[in-house]
């Protein structure tokens, strides 16, 4: 039996003798072995993808984390999902340098350094799951709405 809440969806899975049994917000599925290996590719392909803004991209990767990258290049940063980027974002002060931003991962044991600080910085005033903005290009600083 696996129980996980992911993306506010709470569902379980369990293997029976002829499949898997799949409950989603407490509705019951049945599934074939067949039905739940195809379910499974679905959902991998589906979850995984990538979302471009201006100068950075979101990268949802299959396995559930989550990579910041620079729009055209592969990840440069990866946590372990989006929820632990925003803890990060939330463990911030109202402003915020890529500096700052280096010292917080630190202090979480998600170490962001080198170039990945002002990535990370840029990405987050960009995306918009994070309510803030780009206060100042030099240094680079991001200010919560």
């Amino acid at each position: 039996m696996c129980r996980v809440t992911r993306l506010g969806i709470a569902f379980s899975v369990a293997t029976t003798d002829d499949g898997v049994r799949l409950t989603v917000d407490g509705v019951v599925h049945e599934l074939s072995s067949a039905d739940a290996a195809a379910l499974r590719a679905s959902l991998g392909e589906t979850l995984a993808g990538r979302e471009s803004f201006r100068r950075t991209a979101a990268v949802f990767r299959p396995d559930g984390s989550y990579g910041v990258a620079r729009r055209d290049a592969e990840p440069a940063k990866v946590f372990d999902s989006l929820a632990a980027l925003r803890r990060l974002y939330d463990r911030l002060p109202e402003r915020f340098t890529a500096a700052e931003l280096g010292e917080t991962a630190a202090a979480v044991d998600t170490p962001v350094t080198g170039s990945r600080r002002q990535l990370v910085v840029r990405h987050l005033a960009e995306h918009p799951r994070f309510d803030c903005t780009l206060a100042c290009r030099n240094p680079l600083t991001v200010e919560k709405c």
